[in-house]
């Protein structure tokens, strides 16, 4: 497979919302995978070659999550992928805002997985300092959520 074949893949994958791309040719097979800080292009020719393993930094910097080493108190993170809901239906009060004091085990939010509504309890009593997700918004597994001190 050509070289410039590859970097136009390795350039479709970084500007697309894809995670992995995997394209056979004959004998030969490229698959290209999406990581947060770099792009990894394995390039397999015939069993009896080496294979190739060309890696490129992607051209956006990973973004921190804000606060999650934050001396002003403890983070509530997301346990799972899926989409952040601060209220328990649109039009409702969130659950938790900036100033409330919650306990351990209070609901603080909603977290949606595979058409599932998921509570996330507090880990942690105390005052919300930050709410930090956006409502309706994609959360990643980790993810800071909320800051409470």
């Amino acid at each position: 497979m050509d070289i410039r074949k590859v970097k136009k893949l390795i350039e479709m994958l970084e500007s697309s919302e894809l995670e992995e791309i995997e394209i056979h040719e004959g004998e030969e097979s490229v698959r290209l995978v999406k990581n947060k800080t770099e792009t990894v292009v394995t390039h397999q020719v015939q069993p009896n070659q080496l294979d190739k393993v060309v890696e490129e930094s992607s051209k956006q910097p990973q973004k921190p999550d804000p606060l999650i080493e934050n001396s002003e108190g403890e983070v509530i993170t997301s346990p799972m992928v899926g989409t952040f809901y601060a209220a328990a239906s649109p039009g409702a009060k969130p659950f938790i805002s900036v100033g409330d004091e919650i306990q351990e085990g209070d609901v603080v939010c909603i977290v949606e997985a595979m058409k599932m509504m998921n509570e996330i309890k507090s880990d942690y009593s105390g005052k919300v300092i930050s709410v930090l997700a956006e409502n309706s918004e994609p959360v990643e597994f980790g993810q800071a959520l909320f800051v409470v001190a």
